[in-house]
């Protein structure tokens, strides 16, 4: 097992929680959209989900995280969608500390990932952790 040093798996787990209650809105706007398309554009979806406060508290979650962690976060990531293997752990954080590791632009990166908690998850995985220990005290 690699060992994330920066970031624990229970704040991976929190962006995790975070990102599928986003998912959870995305999909009920999909469905209101293709049922009443005359009641929203796409450009008034997007503008409700740039509003939305489940997205607002990740954004500012990420954002109090230190550069080292979301390096961490995004190679985490990279890893569970299959960008990297376990073993390049480091190099994928050195890239990821190269383009991705200031606030705003990392959750700007994670959040246009539409499967942001299904690759956070695998890679936890793959990286030999426990997704169900991880969430255990995810409120």
């Amino acid at each position: 097992m690699m060992v994330m040093t920066e970031i624990t798996p229970d704040k991976v787990a929190q962006v995790i929680v975070r990102a599928r209650e986003i998912d959870a809105r995305v999909g009920a706007w999909d469905e209101v959209d293709r049922t009443h398309p005359d009641e929203g554009s796409a450009e008034a979806v997007l503008e409700a989900l740039r509003n939305d406060p489940s997205r607002m508290a990740l954004v500012s979650f990420l954002n109090e995280m230190r550069p080292e962690e979301l390096a961490e976060l995004v190679a985490l990531m990279w890893i569970g969608r299959g960008s990297f293997e376990p073993e390049e752990w480091r190099e994928a954080v050195d890239t990821a500390l190269e383009d991705y590791a200031l606030p705003g632009t990392c959750a700007r990166y994670l959040l246009r990932e539409p499967l942001l908690a299904d690759y956070l998850e695998e890679g936890l995985e793959r990286m030999g952790y426990s997704i169900e220990d991880a969430e255990r005290d995810v409120t």
